[in-house]
Formats: C-alpha cells, sequence, structure tokens
C-alpha cells in the first residue's frame, strides 16, 4: 500500500509520497537514522505537491484550523486533486499520514481517505520539517524562517485577544493587588499612630479608626496650634462635635513631646501618603467589582465579588475553575491541611477559601461543612454557566443564592427540632432516674421482714466484727494494769469464732500488759 505525508508547513501545504519504504526498512530506528542523510532520505520521499497560503491572514485560518483538528475548504480541494482517486466501490490502495491524529479522523469522516499516525509517520515527516526547504526549489531558507515567525506571532497573539471584555487575568492581578494594600495600608497606619504617638498620646484613645487617625495627623501637625477655632474643621473630619471637643481639651492637656518642625512635616507626609494608598484601594475594591460582574456575574451575584474572585485566582482562570469538580472547589485554598490529614490519616477539611462567604459564617457549627458542601456544589454550577454561556446575566445566579438561603434556613429550623427533641429526652432520663431512686428508698423495708440478700448479711458481720475489735482495745487502754474483764473474754471466743485472725491479736495484747505492769513496778 502507498503511502503519502501531508506536511503543513508556514507558508503552505505539501503532500510527498514515501517510495522506498521498503528499503529504508518499516522500523522507526531505521527511519530515525536515514532522516538526516538527504541523498537517502531524498530517494525514498519525494514532494508529489505543494500549495502555498495567499496572505498572512490566511495562514493563521488554517493554522487555527488544524490546531482544533478541523480541516478546511482549501484542504479538502488540495487532498481530492492530488491524491488519487479510487474507482467506484471500492477502498483506496494508499494511505495518507499526518501529525495531528485529530485533523487525520476528521479527513477520513468527509472524505473517506484512510489516514494514519503514528512513530513511523511522525518520524518520516520529522525528516521533510528538517529538509523542506530543500524540496522546493524556488522556496528559500529565510523565506522560510519569516515566514513561520510572522504566523507564530500572530497565532499567539490571536490566542491572547480572544475576548477583551472576559478575560479573567485582570481580576486575578487586582485581588492580588488588593491583599497587599490591606497589608501594607495596616502596617502603615500603625507607623503613623506610634510615630505621631510620640507628640500626642491621646489620639490614640479617641480615634480608632486608621484612615480618620492619618486625616487628623495630617490636620493637626502641631498640638499646640489647636484652639476653638478648629472644632468645626475637626468635625468635619470625624464627623462628631463632641469628638472634635475632646480632641481640643486632650490637646490642651496632652503629655506628649514636643517635635521640631522638620519631625513635625516628615509625619504629616507620610499620613499623606497613607491616606492615599487607603483612596486607591477603595477605587481597586470599585473596579474589581466592575469587572467580577463583566467576567463572572452568576458566581459574584451567589458568593460575592471577593470571595469568588479568590476562587478564580487561585484556580489560575475562571475556565480552569469551571472545570474543577464541586469538592475540589469546596476545598480549594486548603491544600496544605488536606495532605497533613491524608499523610497522618487524620480529619480532611471541610472548607477552604469558601469559608469567607456569609452564609458558612451564618451556618452553625454543626452544619458549617454540610453548608459548604452545598455552597460549593452550586458555586461550580454558576462558574461554568459564567465561562460557558455567551450572553452575560445574572438571573441564574439570584436563583441559586435563593437556593442556598432556603437550605440554610432548613438547617436552622431542623437544629431547633433536634435541640427540642434533646431537651425532652433530657427530661425523660430526669423522671425515670428520679423512679429509680424511689424505689430503691423502697427496698430496705422488705430486708427487714427478712427478704434481705446473703451479701448484705456478710457485709453486716465484718462491721459488727470491726466494732468489737475497736471496743476491746479502747477497753485496754482505759483499764491499763486492771484485770481483763469476763465479758471481753466472751468477746474473743466469739471473733475466734467468727474469723482466725483474732488470735495473734489477743496474744500482742497480753505481751503489751506485761510490759505496763513491769514498768508500773519499776516506777514504784
Amino acid at each position: 500500500m502507498a503511502l503519502y505525508l501531508l506536511f503543513e508547513s508556514a507558508s503552505g501545504y505539501g503532500l510527498f509520497h514515501a517510495y522506498g519504504i521498503d528499503e529504508i526498512g518499516q522500523s522507526v530506528e531505521a527511519v530515525r537514522s536515514s532522516v538526516l542523510d538527504l541523498e537517502r532520505f531524498g530517494k525514498a520521499v519525494k514532494l508529489t505537491a505543494f500549495n502555498p497560503f495567499s496572505s498572512a491572514v490566511d495562514a493563521l485560518n488554517q493554522c487555527n484550523a488544524i490546531s482544533e483538528g478541523i480541516m478546511t475548504d482549501e484542504l479538502r480541494s488540495f487532498l481530492e486533486l492530488n491524491l488519487p482517486k479510487p474507482k467506484e466501490g471500492k477502498k483506496a490502495k494508499y494511505s495518507l499520514g499526518v501529525v495531528e491524529p485529530k485533523v487525520g479522523s476528521h479527513i477520513a469522516e468527509v472524505t473517506g481517505i484512510p489516514c494514519q499516525s503514528n512513530e513511523f509517520v511522525q518520524e518520516l515527516l520529522r525528516g521533510v520539517r528538517l529538509h523542506f526547504d530543500r524540496f522546493i526549489k524556488e522556496l528559500k531558507e529565510s523565506d522560510l524562517e519569516k515566514a513561520q515567525l510572522g504566523l507564530g506571532h500572530s497565532y499567539s497573539r490571536a490566542k491572547v485577544k480572544f475576548n477583551v471584555n472576559r478575560v479573567d487575568n485582570m481580576v486575578i492581578q487586582a485581588i492580588f493587588l488588593l491583599d497587599t494594600l490591606d497589608k501594607d495600608i495596616n502596617s502603615f497606619s500603625m507607623r503613623v499612630r506610634e510615630w505621631f504617638s510620640w507628640h500626642f498620646p491621646e489620639l490614640v484613645k479617641i480615634v480608632n479608626d486608621n484612615y480618620l487617625y492619618a486625616k487628623l495627623a495630617k490636620f493637626i501637625v502641631n498640638k499646640s496650634d489647636l484652639a476653638e477655632k478648629d472644632i468645626p474643621a475637626l468635625a468635619d473630619i470625624v464627623g462628631d462635635e463632641d469628638k472634635a471637643k475632646e480632641i481640643v481639651e486632650a490637646a490642651k492637656a496632652s503629655m506628649g513631646q514636643d517635635l521640631s518642625p522638620v519631625d513635625l512635616i516628615n509625619v504629616q507626609q507620610f499620613a499623606q501618603r497613607v491616606m492615599n494608598l487607603s483612596e486607591y484601594r477603595k477605587n481597586l475594591y470599585e473596579y474589581l467589582v466592575t469587572k467580577m460582574n463583566d467576567i463572572a456575574p452568576n458566581l459574584t451575584s451567589l458568593i460575592g465579588e471577593v470571595v469568588g474572585a479568590r476562587l478564580i485566582s487561585h484556580a489560575g482562570s475562571l475556565s480552569n475553575l469551571a472545570k474543577c469538580p464541586a469538592s475540589t472547589l469546596q476545598i480549594l485554598g486548603a491544600e496544605k491541611a488536606l495532605f497533613r490529614a491524608l499523610k497522618t490519616r487524620g480529619n480532611t477539611p471541610k472548607y477552604g477559601l469558601i469559608f469567607h462567604s456569609s452564609f458558612i459564617g451564618r451556618a452553625s457549627t454543626k452544619n458549617k461543612g454540610r453548608m459548604a458542601r452545598y455552597l460549593a456544589n452550586k458555586c461550580s454550577i454558576a462558574s461554568r454557566i459564567d465561562c460557558y454561556s455567551e450572553a452575560s446575566t445574572s438571573v441564574f445566579g439570584q436563583k441559586l443564592r435563593e437556593q442556598v438561603e432556603e437550605r440554610l434556613d432548613f438547617y436552622d429550623k431542623d437544629n431547633e427540632r433536634t435541640d427540642a427533641s434533646a431537651k425532652k429526652s433530657k427530661k425523660k432520663k430526669s423522671k425515670t432516674e428520679a423512679d429509680g431512686d424511689a424505689m430503691e428508698l423502697d427496698k430496705p423495708s422488705n430486708a427487714d421482714d427478712g427478704e434481705a440478700e446473703p451479701g448484705t448479711e456478710k457485709k453486716k458481720k465484718k462491721k459488727k466484727h470491726k466494732l468489737e475489735e475497736t471496743q476491746e482495745q479502747e477497753n485496754v487502754a482505759t483499764n491499763g494494769d486492771a484485770e481483763v474483764s469476763e465479758t471481753p473474754k466472751k468477746k474473743k471466743k466469739k471473733s475466734r469464732e467468727v474469723s482466725e485472725d483474732a488470735e495473734p491479736k489477743t496474744a500482742t495484747e497480753g505481751k503489751k500488759k506485761k510490759k505496763k505492769k513491769a514498768m508500773a513496778e519499776d516506777d514504784e
């Protein structure tokens, strides 16, 4: 079977016929070794036809079609003109080798030409690409390089410029800049507070807002210059006349040190920079809101501008976020915790960046995981609608938000039901325990009638035995030299009958008595 090769260059389509396949040998290694030698390769592969592109725009259109796996009308007419036509009702006695398998399958579906794309064909086309300028005599090497460079630039430029209004790169850069601005403004405002507190320390307790503090630091400059005439201007900045009066009174009795005019100018300039940064942060947030409404209106209406922008930036793009399943979107941003849990075989995280949504904050601690799972499901639907729909509308996002609100209300009502049932069960348990205690109190009356258990009788005997022993010891201590009365002896006999441990105790008691008598005689 004959083999034809289709080669797509920057200057046009080329069709080659592989003649000496048997001479080379149909192994990849043999073809790979013969590719470098032009004389040997030129005997095996020869040019059949060449169709140059009419313009750079035509070359770009053909390149885009090939990259998407589509056969254009020009390519179809070129192949039908230059390939041998098979007889009616019979299969073609040749095959067409192509680089892209998708293009080959489309050609086979439309024209019926059998196509193949394997390692053997790839090596042959690599040799064609290496010696392409030698096959076409009129084409110079410099012209081919220029065509390749121009087509490469135009192709990459067209890929970047696919839709200016829905480019999500601007959102990614804006949210990154917003995060860095928040950190910088916070650190700079704390520096202004610390710096100006050396001069006017009482102002920190009066004004808590960082932006207002920087405004006041720029307006006051020197606390000694403040007077009652400045109260209206201070009231405009602070928004409260009582606070303005308090600032003036605090300035009169301030414990801060005096600063030189140069130091005060530097503080004033730094406060102005902090004010400019905070104002720019507000403008950037407004820009982010408008961009998110253009790019992802449904996701914005469902979860908010900031959280939606964070999800897009973490995924890399809106298309990547749309490709993510709901389970991945749920833990997006908690990758470290996830891999740590998998490594230590602990509990996996329930939410990532989606935790900053107001829905998760409003849910109870018991239902946060369930709410995060449900919200991630709706966010994945909204991101796919935003990515693949042609018309930008926020209707779907609003409906999805209503569904999430309903689910949140359902969870709250479910919590109330469970709490009520738990209280009822506690009451029942307390009642049963009280009834059990009453039954236990009734049991001793039955025991007095002779229905006592054998275990309780043994315990009573042991208690009686201990009481007898303690009474004997007390008698010995009180009587001293006196003889032991008959009643203890009787008790001793009883104790001997009850247990064998009482005998050694009585012997030791006799020894103690003898020692006490000897001591008494020595004293006399």
